[in-house]
């Protein structure tokens, strides 16, 4: 009975998440420059639904950032002074009117782009994992202009970059890429790792492509700051499931969450590829570092974001460590793909597959079903031999 039992509870639990993202939200994006300097851009992406409104805004003035804001009207609107984002002295440069709607805010800042060797570590999370090589900052990058990449139809664009300086020659042939996609309603991308988004969400994908590593076998890594809530920082989860459906091989799913539920959250699975069709054989380990308090004069400023939230600010800050020592790695095709999910409200969560609930309804219905069929063999045995009469 305990089995019968446990298995309804799964499938009830499991049936809801199928209807997830039901909400849908009219979403667009926008180019939005300045008039004395066209190669200065933001990218505006406005998801409206009935009664809220989501704005994330991203650029690349100084280290590519984006900003998070949750109003609580489908009428709340981006205002940019750009004489004021421009200059020393951000502060309000950027708002969302009215002030008084807005739910949630926050940020994320990717600072700086790490190179180590692993050739004389086995383990990647040592500290440090192997030889370290001096950082790129990426506020000292060139980005090409998003407007060339915007994809009305994908809901996509792309920001892809190299240092200004690079007196190694690293970045000749290569690039590093953040493509941003937003969603309208529901739904997962062909590409692994297959997160799950809503109408609540947008997802980055980080590419690095054609650098020319310092090492024999180089591990890349990518540092991220965000605000943090008072004193602390924001806090990180780790999911497990029994499920590998759309990762296979992976069952963890990682969460960095503002507070709590619901309000903002960043969602990754620990897994990126060295190739660009993102199989299993391509899949490699994804480390993050815990999240640590940081002085904001110690990472590179981004002027969206004093903009909005000003300069009195508590930062933190994380790693993200992409492959092993063994395995594959970006040595393979010089190639490395990873993706993460943005957004407010309950973080998506994956239904069990129909697999993994036929193996559940096997492994504690079985048993459930002997029991009831030796108690019914008990009670006709049992009748049987009452009715049985002697022959004196």
């Amino acid at each position: 009975m305990r089995s019968l039992v446990l298995l309804l509870s799964l499938l009830l639990t499991a049936a809801p998440f199928d209807l997830l993202g039901e909400e849908t939200r009219q979403v667009s994006l926008k180019v939005i420059s300045d008039w004395l300097d066209p190669l200065q851009n933001l990218l505006h992406i406005q998801a409206v639904g009935a009664t809220s409104t989501l704005h994330y805004v991203w650029s690349c003035l100084g280290p590519p950032a984006v900003l998070l804001v949750a109003t609580n009207t489908p009428t709340s609107t981006l205002s940019v002074n750009w004489s004021l984002l421009t200059s020393s002295e951000p502060d309000g440069g950027l708002m969302v009117l009215p002030k008084e709607s807005i739910q949630f805010s926050s940020a994320l800042v990717f600072t700086r782009l790490f190179e180590s060797d692993s050739t004389n570590t086995s383990d990647a999370a040592a500290k440090p994992p192997g030889k370290s090589y001096p950082p790129w900052s990426l506020a000292d990058f060139s980005w090409d202009n998003i407007t060339d990449s915007l994809d009305p139809a994908s809901l996509s664009a792309t920001f892809r970059g190299h240092p200004i300086h690079d007196p190694t020659g690293a970045f000749a042939s290569g690039s590093l890429a953040f493509r941003v996609q937003a969603f309208s309603r529901s739904g997962r991308p062909a590409q692994p790792p297959r997160l799950l988004h809503t109408a609540d969400t947008c997802q980055l994908e980080v590419d690095l492509v054609g650098v020319s590593p310092r090492g024999n076998r180089s591990l890349f890594g990518l540092e991220v700051a965000t605000l943090g809530h008072g004193p602390d920082c924001p806090s990180v989860q780790e999911q497990r499931s029994i499920d590998d459906e759309y990762a296979p091989a992976v069952f963890q799913l990682d969460q960095l969450l503002w507070g709590s539920l619901p309000s903002g959250f960043m969602q990754w699975r620990p897994v990126a590829f060295s190739q660009k069709q993102g199989g299993r054989e391509s899949a490699m380990p994804c480390q993050a570092s815990p999240l640590y308090p940081t002085l904001a004069y110690l990472l590179p400023q981004s002027p969206i974001v004093r903009a909005f939230f000003g300069s009195q600010n508590n930062f933190c800050a994380f790693s993200l460590t992409f492959g092993a020592s063994t395995g594959p790695g970006y040595w393979d095709q010089h190639y490395l793909s990873w993706s993460m999910l943005l957004g407010v409200g309950t973080p998506p969560v994956d239904a069990l597959s129909s697999l993994v609930l036929g193996i559940v309804a096997v492994a504690l219905g079985a048993p459930a079903l002997m029991l009831l069929a030796g108690g019914v063999f008990l009670l006709l045995g049992r009748k049987w031999y009452s009715e049985y009469q002697p022959i004196n």
